[in-house]
């Protein structure tokens, strides 16, 4: 069973500092795209990170300088994370664990997610 757990989220002070952690198992994850979305009350998902089978990374403009992610390929399970720093309350929303792409060179294109953690920045 395929499955994105997510973990980290919580209440922070603005300027402060967070990690999320997402474990992705049940099929073979290292060649899928992982990615961090978000998504606050009234606002449409938004993408906040990404980072390619081979390494590579993408952030939101809004993030960039703040937070950074990485992963860990443990056999078929990744392990996602991102570090997020000077935290602001316009970071309040949930986050959301994805993986997009194939299982192997043949196989078709699935997206999963995860459950979503909140991140609440307020003082």
């Amino acid at each position: 069973q395929v499955q994105l757990v997510e973990s980290g989220g919580g209440l922070v002070q603005p300027g402060g500092s967070l990690r999320l952690s997402c474990a992705a198992s049940g099929t073979s994850f290292t060649l899928y795209n992982m990615g961090w979305y978000r998504q606050a009350p009234g606002k449409q998902r938004e993408l906040v990170a990404e980072i390619t089978s081979s390494g590579t990374t993408n952030y939101a403009d809004s993030v960039k300088g703040r937070f950074t992610i990485s992963r860990d390929n443990v056999k078929s399970t990744v392990y996602l994370r991102m570090e997020m720093n000077s935290l602001k309350p316009e970071d309040t929303a949930v986050y959301y664990c994805n993986a997009d792409g194939f299982t192997s060179p043949t196989s078709i294109r699935r997206i999963y997610w995860g459950q979503g953690t909140q991140v609440t920045v307020s003082s």
